[in-house]
């Protein structure tokens, strides 16, 4: 870990003199190390959105023998362009930026690197050398709205940012709950960041005065919020873990968790990206039919009927099959 963060105080260091001497940054000297850098929306150990790219990161270190770094990062755009330019200027051969809000500081930062490959999660740009790496949230959240609406008579979501790929899985929600029951009240709460559970919590309790007995975050580390407000609320209330395990935070009140695993995809794009043979038509995109990357769990101590359990699954193939869009109007 404190190589890691050498490496960045370094890149800092840098930038520093850099701007103190008024020039541009020099060409990176020849090295054939195979550098991949992250920035991250947030804390690496929220053992959800941003733990899964790091993770990812580990992964490319220990199987490509890549030199890495990561930056968590505050919500601050001009920030963002000069760690992506910091990266830049030092050679990295691949940058992900964990989260749409990172596309336009790429964007930028890009025209200036072409040797230097960008990585937006949760996006979906081909701009060049920048590739939005994207998995489709709506296709799981349309099933935790299906299972919601049939166990339910009022439900909520609890957004972080109003951004699009939060926004398209509220949508993908509201498609899975309208499927079973298109007056089914739906409330939703975008709270406006990533990191305020607090924020988050009392938009689920909210929700929860007013009727709602199923309320699921998206909300990276503020989604904490809304398993606390569950689990204080009894366990008549239902939720769903997102990007990873939670049933721990409110293991009498998760149904069950929606996995997502960059791993393997981002694993294999390094490999074509350090190999030069990186060829991108379009942006990269992951779903259901990507079952070693998005997948459900179900929660055993909170099981589902049968007759939900068939819904999720005919649900599940409709989508893969393309019979059912997730995102109509998109």
């Amino acid at each position: 870990m404190k190589r890691v963060y050498k490496v960045v105080v370094f890149l800092l260091v840098a930038s520093v003199i850099l701007v103190a001497c008024g020039s541009q940054a020099a060409a990176p000297a020849e090295d054939d190390t195979f550098k991949v850098g992250l920035l991250s929306p947030g804390s690496v150990n929220d053992d959800g959105w941003n733990s899964t790219a790091y993770n990812a990161l580990l992964r490319i270190e220990d199987e490509l023998g890549a030199e890495i770094s990561y930056v968590e990062m505050e919500q601050d755009p001009a920030s963002f362009e000069k760690a992506f330019r910091d990266y830049a200027s030092q050679g990295y051969d691949m940058v992900l930026g964990h989260g749409f809000e990172f596309q336009d500081a790429a964007v930028t930062v890009s025209k200036e690197y072409p040797d230097t490959t960008f990585f937006i999660s949760s996006s979906r740009i081909h701009d060049g050398n920048v590739i939005g790496l994207n998995s489709d949230s709506s296709q799981p959240f349309y099933l935790i709205g299906v299972l919601a609406a049939m166990t339910n008579d009022a439900v909520g979501f609890v957004g972080g940012m109003d951004i699009p790929p939060i926004r398209e899985a509220y949508i993908g929600f509201e498609e899975g709950v309208k499927s079973v029951d298109p007056n089914l009240p739906i409330s939703e709460v975008f709270i406006g960041n990533f990191t305020d559970s607090a924020a988050a919590k009392e938009a689920a309790l909210g929700m929860i005065a007013e009727g709602a007995t199923f309320v699921v975050p998206d909300a990276d580390v503020a989604g904490l919020g809304v398993f606390q407000a569950v689990a204080e609320t009894g366990p008549e209330i239902g939720t769903f873990g997102i990007f990873g395990d939670f049933t721990d935070k409110a293991p009498d009140n998760i149904l069950g968790n929606y996995f997502l695993d960059y791993g393997q995809g981002i694993v294999n794009i390094a490999k074509q990206v350090k190999d030069g043979t990186f060829e991108p038509t379009g942006n990269i995109e992951f779903g259901l039919a990507d079952e070693d990357v998005i997948w459900i769990e179900f929660n055993d101590n909170n099981p589902l009927s049968d007759e939900v359990m068939a819904a999720v699954e005919q649900a599940k193939q409709g989508i893969v099959d393309g019979t059912i869009d997730t995102l109509p109007d998109n």
